[in-house]
């Protein structure tokens, strides 16, 4: 959404996403959601064990993003179904032509070159893990994902406190072997 909305500023430009843009905001009491995420113990606390399927992470807005969408800077429509040269398909059929495709496509893991370990990986291609670590391949372990331990996992304030103990733990593993 931050992507669109300053292109936006000086091209045409359409936001293409699988479902409507959610957003939170992005000052609470006059405080960044940061402060209160990590004031409140939310951003570390280890809650990604609980959740099946991690909350989709809205768009931290001001105002100003929610208001661009709501001019039509960016426009916003569903995914594009394929491309064709310098053309989209749209769901409908209709075929556009474009100068640009940004793909901006968060976090989510595309792990197909693990389908090979056999454990590694959920049916639907996520990863299999119980607290960071793979549940049926040894010496396997993730990080960055989505809610893998807590709120923050997936950002930069996170990945490396995720990443230490991962290494401890692995460390661990190896020592008994």
């Amino acid at each position: 959404m931050q992507i669109a909305a300053e292109l936006a500023d000086t091209a045409r430009v359409t936001l293409a996403t699988r479902a409507w843009v959610k957003f939170a905001a992005q000052r609470i009491l006059g405080r960044d959601l940061h402060f209160w995420t990590a004031r409140s113990g939310l951003g570390t606390a280890p809650l990604g064990r609980f959740l099946a399927r991690p909350p989709a992470q809205p768009v931290l807005d001001d105002g100003r993003y929610r208001a661009a969408l709501a001019a039509g800077r960016p426009d916003r429509r569903p995914l594009f179904t394929g491309a064709d040269g310098s053309k989209v398909v749209w769901p409908d059929g209709q075929r556009e032509e474009v100068d640009a495709i940004v793909l901006a496509t968060g976090y989510r893991p595309d792990l197909p070159y693990l389908a090979g370990l056999d454990g590694a990986l959920h049916e639907g291609g996520d990863p299999r893990h119980r607290e960071d670590l793979a549940t049926g391949v040894s010496g396997l372990a993730f990080v960055g994902l989505e809610w893998q331990r807590s709120l923050s996992s997936n950002s930069l304030r996170g990945v490396g406190r995720d990443a230490e103990r991962i290494a401890r733990r692995l460390a661990a593993q190896l020592a008994l072997r």
